[in-house]
Order: structure tokens, then C-alpha cells, then sequence
């Protein structure tokens, strides 16, 4: 049977499970022997936040929550200087904090999360998707790879040295 997968802004009802999730992944980087979330970020108020300014979506299989990101028009000023250079300069949908719930862990979410958002940016006439990871995230690494992204260079964001990547969605 086909699973129903959505994708939703967060409601502030959803906080704890999105918390919850969220440690998952803090503790999975943990034991990869990733330095990325490791500093007390995120946290229970960054997730608030997001929820509070609408940032906050998750992705829901059969009504279930699975999969947490943060999606930010526009708006990432560690992203205003790069080394490198950004394919676009243009209007942007930043991807943050995606997070994927354990017991979904492995299923292909986030490759589907990204086509969601990619989704989301041509339904809004947003001209592309930027995102950036950890140097040692080989998983998220290989998912960008794997959807199209253009390596861009590095940003400085979260106390570190982060890959930077792009799609253009609308060209």
C-alpha cells in the first residue's frame, strides 16, 4: 500500500515530537563522530522559534511525523559571504535542521523531503534551493549529490566551516 507523504508547516502542538526527533539526530551525529550539533544548537528554542515564525514544516508519513526541517526565505546572512560563489543571486528557500525521526530512519525520507521542498520553491516562484552541511554529514552530502546540487563553496555558520550547495529550480 502507497504511504500518504506530506509536508506541513509545524504547529507548536508538534514541538516535543520535533524535539524529540531532533535529539535523535543530535546523538546519530554524535556517535558518526560529527562535530555538527554538538554545541547546545539546535535546541528546544530553536525549534520554538521556527515554529513561532514559520519556518518550522514537517513531513508526515500516514499522518505520522517523520521528518523535520526548517525552510527560511530569503534570509541567512551567514550566506552573504561565501567562499565560492552561489549559482544565483536571486530569490532563495534556505534548508535548516532536517531531521529525520528514528523509526523512519533509512526509508529515503529526505530524498523525498528535498522533492517536497523543491516542490514548495516552483509552487512559490522561488528561483532556488541553498543548503549547506557538515564537512563529515556523508549522508546528507551523498542525498545532495544525488538530487542535483552544485557544490558552491564554504560558508561560516554554527561556530564552523560548512560545504555550501544550490539547485536552481526556476531558471
Amino acid at each position: 500500500m502507497e504511504q500518504e507523504i506530506k509536508l506541513r508547516k509545524a504547529e507548536i502542538e508538534d514541538r516535543n515530537i520535533i524535539w524529540d526527533i531532533l535529539q535523535q539526530a543530535i546523538e546519530r551525529r554524535r556517535l558518526d563522530g560529527s562535530t555538527q550539533w554538538q554545541q547546545g544548537y539546535p535546541n528546544l528554542g530553536t525549534v520554538e522559534s521556527d515554529i513561532e515564525k514559520g519556518f518550522g514544516y514537517v513531513m508526515t508519513v500516514d499522518g505520522e511525523v517523520a521528518v523535520y526541517v526548517a525552510l527560511i526565505l530569503n534570509d541567512e546572512p551567514a550566506y552573504s559571504s561565501i567562499e565560492g560563489a552561489w549559482l544565483s543571486d536571486g530569490e532563495f528557500v534556505v534548508v535548516h535542521r532536517v531531521a529525520v525521526d528514528e523509526k523512519f530512519a533509512g526509508q529515503g525520507l529526505v530524498k523525498k523531503l528535498f522533492d517536497h521542498i523543491e516542490d514548495f520553491t516552483r509552487s512559490h516562484d522561488i528561483q532556488s534551493v541553498k543548503v549547506d552541511t557538515n564537512f563529515d554529514n556523508v549522508a546528507m552530502l551523498k542525498i545532495l549529490e544525488s538530487k542535483g546540487y552544485s557544490y558552491c563553496g564554504e560558508v561560516f555558520l554554527a561556530g564552523g566551516m560548512r560545504k555550501a550547495y544550490e539547485k536552481i529550480i526556476i531558471g
